[in-house]
């Protein structure tokens, strides 16, 4: 397995909106929610919502129909299961919903290609209600991070993420992300990994403003194609790093340069696990 585990945010980044907002807006409540927006968190505001939604004779059928029309972009389907494919651990760190998530995940096909999703958590209940809860009981503490808000600290999440992959082994990191939570979660990555803002969204705006303090690399995309080929050619990166080391370390004599500028065999026969970088 590649050692390599890619940290997906989820709203306008597998998915392009927000999914929140699109349920909001495809059942009817946009107004409420609008009147109601400056006085609720989000997270408590979208829990109000699916009460309303569901006073109106609205199903979870109904909800999870909505969802399957959300916009996903082929080309970050195919990068999700082309990163997949080769040994990378997938994992999603969003501030949606389990329901929310995996009913789409499900419908393009995508659900076993993550190992872990951490998000806010939900349940039905006994009335056949959506309900959602915060990441942490922000009534009750504070997780003390001045960036995310109160309901995830999504650099604590990452610490964590980190620490439960420590015992396999070294790993390197690859987060991708559009809004301002993604920036603690960028915050906590080191040199050598990858964060990948989506251009003119809030985290690339952010890191703009301060570029020093990430230490990671800096890899901004746009859209579906460029998130494809830059994730896509930063696992290869690390792959053939890695692959170099393993011969360094060896005493087997095979005459690669690890930057594939000069060699005395193909890049496919030294490394056959590399992924097709699309152009």
């Amino acid at each position: 397995m590649a050692g390599v585990v890619v940290v997906f945010d989820f709203d306008k980044t597998i998915i392009d909106c927000d999914s929140d907002n699109w349920v909001v807006d495809e059942l009817g409540v946009t107004d409420m929610f609008t009147r109601l927006l400056p006085t609720l968190p989000w997270n408590s505001l979208m829990d109000r919502m699916m009460m309303e939604i569901h006073s109106q004779g609205k199903t979870i059928e109904d909800i999870a129909q909505c969802l399957k029309q959300v916009p996903v972009h082929p080309k970050i389907i195919s990068a999700i299961k082309s990163a997949h494919a080769s040994g990378c651990d997938l994992r999603i760190l969003s501030d949606a919903n389990p329901l929310f998530i995996e009913t789409i995940l499900k419908h393009h096909g995508l659900m076993e290609c993550f190992s872990e999703i951490n998000t806010n958590p939900s349940f039905v209940d006994g009335e056949g209600r959506l309900r959602i809860l915060p990441f942490y009981d922000f009534h009750s503490s504070s997780h003390g991070c001045n960036i995310c808000p109160p309901n995830m600290c999504k650099g604590l999440i990452m610490e964590r993420i980190r620490a439960s992959v420590s015992a396999e082994g070294k790993k390197r990191f690859i987060y991708v992300g559009d809004g301002q939570p993604d920036l603690c979660a960028g915050l906590k990555l080191r040199e050598g990994e990858g964060l990948m803002p989506r251009k003119n969204f809030p985290l690339w705006d952010l890191i703009c403003t301060n570029p020093m303090r990430i230490k990671a690399q800096i890899h901004e995309w746009s859209n579906g194609e460029e998130l494809e080929r830059i994730l896509l050619h930063q696992i290869n990166t690390i792959v053939i790093e890695e692959q170099c080391g393993t011969l360094r370390s060896s005493d087997r004599l095979v005459a690669v340069d690890c930057k594939l500028q000069t060699s005395s065999v193909s890049a496919h026969e030294a490394f056959p696990n590399a992924l097709p970088v699309p152009h």
